[in-house]
């Protein structure tokens, strides 16, 4: 009997292909996370962090006095009761242009102010104690980017958002404590000096003294309050007669028993303060003050 036949039936070469084709592609879908998964996104930056306000004083009066009523010889020009300063405005907590410190540094101003007279030149301050308040109103001001109202002035060529990473602006502050003061040297006698006109085209702090904002005080090199390198006390770039200024005032000063801020000419603090570790809140006016002879 003859054996039967099997007969194994090809599929079309086109069937075939089919299926090798979805098989292919049902490996390259589970591959597919695995090759194509995009790389993961950097961790975001973190938002700028702004120093954090001192805390609230607990100790009794800092013994403030007005300076000219200790030294009514020496000059005022309180910036921050104005506009002409980096923020454009009067800054919190100077209802009046006054300069107060403790006692102890107003009294020993008095004696820089003896030796500088001897030297036909006289002290001008711009700012003594300062509230926290208005340490804590640069804060809020930082946290503005696009408030650049006098950035040509004041920082023409540093970043707004590194003024307090550089050490140009601080919060808490030093000047909270009662000790602390910016000041310049002027010639005796002491020329008039023109109101500042808000609106006025600014110049950059750095540019020559007789291009910049027209300050009564001697050439130092740059303004005051100027966020510049070349307002380090000790600049090389500051030569001849505005670094024989700075020297002077750093001697006075220094022979006084103050001492400089090595990023700002014109920045003093009393070495023998009587607060060194308490931050005020007062404002900057007549009512914070004790009578000079009480």
């Amino acid at each position: 009997m003859a054996r039967p036949v099997r007969i194994r039936r090809r599929a079309p070469r086109a069937a075939t292909a089919r299926r090798r084709a979805v098989a292919v592609a049902v490996v390259m879908v589970a591959l597919a996370p695995a090759c194509t998964r995009p790389a993961p996104s950097p961790p975001a930056a973190p938002p700028p962090s702004f120093p954090a306000s001192a805390p609230a004083a607990t100790s009794p009066g800092p013994g403030l006095v007005v300076l000219t009523d200790v030294d009514p010889r020496i000059r005022t020009d309180i910036r921050y009761a104005t506009a002409h300063n980096f923020v454009g405005r009067p800054v919190a907590g100077y209802p009046e242009p006054l300069c107060l410190l403790t006692r102890r540094a107003a009294e020993a101003l008095r004696r820089v102010q003896d030796a500088a007279l001897a030297r036909a030149r006289s002290l001008k301050v711009y700012d003594c104690y300062r509230p926290q308040r208005a340490a804590d109103d640069f804060v809020e001001w930082a946290r503005q980017p696009g408030e650049q109202r006098m950035k040509a002035e004041f920082y023409p060529r540093v970043a707004k958002s590194e003024l307090f990473d550089e050490g140009y602006v601080g919060a808490p502050t030093a000047h909270s404590r009662g000790s602390t003061l910016d000041l310049t040297l002027v010639d005796v006698p002491t020329p008039t000096q023109p109101p500042y006109a808000p609106g006025r085209p600014l110049v950059s702090c750095t540019a020559a003294k007789g291009q910049r904002f027209p300050d009564n005080g001697v050439d130092m090199g740059t303004g005051f309050d100027c966020f510049d390198p070349l307002a380090h006390t000790d600049s090389p770039q500051v030569t001849g007669v505005a670094r024989d200024n700075r020297r002077l005032l750093r001697q006075l000063m220094t022979d006084g028993g103050f001492v400089n801020y090595d990023r700002e000419w014109w920045h003093y603090r009393y070495r023998d303060e009587p607060w060194p570790d308490t931050y005020f809140d007062l404002p900057v006016a007549r009512s914070s003050a004790e009578p000079v002879g009480g």
